[in-house]
């Protein structure tokens, strides 16, 4: 598929930049299952729209504060880190002679100068921009094969990393959202089913769900199950190409666990529809479809470099739940290889006109599987 096929022209006043006052009062925009008009809802009238007996299926990932901010120990140059990923462990000398296990990290990184190696870090504190205290240290330690930084993490103390990670670490608001994460955003950008720490960018689509909400669904008859993938670069990486198949995708982790095997295959039974919150879902959910079982999945661990794209012959999902997402982009193009080309870029026409709010903080839609 051609990038310039899923192009469209954006007014910038239609990027949201704060959530709606309340979850599940944004906007959806509900586009038939047969031929019929396209409904202008919100997303609390998900109970009352989704089939009875339906399957919703969440990613549980939980956004880590995956953006830090420090400065170099040698001549104190202004750092910023995007962890992307953990990579195991290694061992590492510090100046005073000390050999210490650290985690490694993948990261992209940004300085006034190019990164060298063995480059020492101050990480800072959110609350306290011109410390003297740091309260972690890094140490690039190599270039990964994709392109990334690899980074060795560690406190002076002997303290834990991972608590030393969410007092330094800053929420990873995307950077369409033109202003610096504000104390709401930590619990808003971040779902309320959020179970297992990795995400570098949130499952957007899930924002809009509350506990209650969910509650709702269930009493209309629906199940939930979930799966795990941990965004990161694959979701919102810009696509360079001109052509979708020369984009390369970065891997994503994911997890399903046997209770979501068993609903989907619950859901089959009842020929009930298997719905997907955001993209992600929906790919790890076809990246797990199992190859020997036609609509059934495989649980365990896996990572996925799926790219999704018209022509793509979807296995799993029958409905998705998503966001509206940026021009020329990957997901946009899963989203047109999910329900139509034609039918989805008229839709965004649409949502253009009528004023909705776009990408991660903006509105949602409702579709379904074009064949």
């Amino acid at each position: 598929m051609r990038v310039d096929d899923v192009d469209f022209e954006l007014p910038p006043e239609l990027v949201a930049q704060r959530p709606a006052a309340e979850r599940d009062r944004a906007r959806l925009m509900a586009l038939p299952r047969a031929p019929g008009p396209t409904r202008h809802l919100r997303v609390s009238s998900l109970p009352e729209i989704l089939p009875p007996g339906a399957l919703l299926v969440v990613n549980d990932t939980r956004v880590i504060g995956a953006r830090l901010v420090g400065r170099k120990t040698s001549g104190g140059g202004r750092v910023e880190l995007l962890l992307v990923r953990r990579e195991g462990s290694a061992e590492i000398q510090l100046s005073d002679g000390r050999a210490r296990r650290a985690p490694i990290w993948r990261a992209r990184g940004r300085a006034s100068k190019p990164f060298r190696q063995g480059t020492d870090i101050e990480l800072l504190r959110r609350d306290a921009p011109e410390p003297n205290d740091p309260a972690l240290f890094a140490r690039l330690v190599g270039h990964a094969p994709d392109g990334l930084l690899e980074v060795a993490l560690w406190t002076a103390d002997d303290a834990s990393v991972e608590r030393a990670l969410s007092a330094c670490g800053r929420v990873p608001l995307p950077p369409y959202i033109k202003r610096q994460p504000q104390p709401d955003d930590a619990e808003r950008y971040q779902t309320v089913y959020a179970r297992h720490d990795g995400a570098i960018a949130a499952p957007t689509a899930g924002l809009h769900l509350t506990q209650a909400l969910l509650e709702r669904i269930e009493s209309h008859g629906c199940e939930i199950a979930a799966v795990t993938l941990h965004v990161g670069l694959a979701t919102f990486e810009p696509v360079r190409a001109d052509d979708f198949d020369a984009h390369v995708m970065h891997a994503e982790r994911y997890h399903v666990p046997d209770s979501t095997v068993d609903a989907v295959r619950r859901a089959r039974v009842r020929r009930a529809p298997v719905v997907a919150v955001g993209t992600t879902t929906a790919r790890a959910l076809e990246s797990a479809a199992d190859p020997h079982a036609p609509g059934l999945i495989i649980g365990g661990d896996g990572e996925t470099r799926l790219l999704i794209q018209p022509g793509y012959r979807w296995q799993i999902v029958d409905g998705l739940f998503t966001n509206f997402h940026l021009a020329r982009s990957t997901l946009l193009a899963m989203v047109c290889s999910f329900a139509g080309t034609t039918q989805v870029m008229g839709a965004y026409r649409l949502a253009v006109d009528e004023g909705y709010r776009f990408f991660s903080y903006g509105d949602a839609m409702l579709l379904w599987r074009a064949s």
